[in-house]
């Protein structure tokens, strides 16, 4: 059993699986949006190559805790990718400011800017994954 974790945007979808032991996050890919059938059959595929049981999907929240309208994006995203996917769960995570710690993480990395753009959501995935994986210490998903 594995699970994935998305960062869902409007011109990518950063994408990250979890180790077979479910301790840890890995960012695998960037999909760049396209069109709802170009975008969700690549998720599809990823879902079967990597034998996905679960999906976590970053849920942008305000700072104060309610949800705007980039919530109902992420939503409506999840709402079409459910009808083509055969994985059983898609459960959304808060994921207030993982854009902004893998940013942080990356400059401390010196990882250069240009590199940076190319990567930042894949590692936003990361952060989003590895918050839902370290939430349950008894890893029982």
């Amino acid at each position: 059993m594995r699970i994935m974790g998305l960062d869902v945007g409007d011109k990518t979808v950063g994408v990250a699986i979890s180790d077979a032991l479910m301790l840890t996050a890995q960012g695998i890919e960037t999909v760049r949006r396209q069109s709802w059938e170009i975008d969700l059959k690549r998720l599809n595929e990823l879902i079967e190559e990597y034998s996905i049981d679960k999906i976590v999907v970053g849920l942008p929240r305000n700072m104060n805790g309610t949800e705007g309208e980039r919530c109902d994006v992420v939503r409506d995203f999840a709402e079409h990718l459910k009808e083509v996917v055969s994985t059983p769960e898609i459960i959304f995570w808060d994921e207030r400011l993982s854009t902004v710690a893998a940013e942080k993480y990356l400059v401390a990395a010196d990882v250069s800017r240009a590199k940076r753009r190319k990567i930042i959501d894949k590692m936003a995935a990361v952060f989003i994954l590895q918050g839902y994986l370290d939430s349950n210490p008894q890893k029982l998903f």
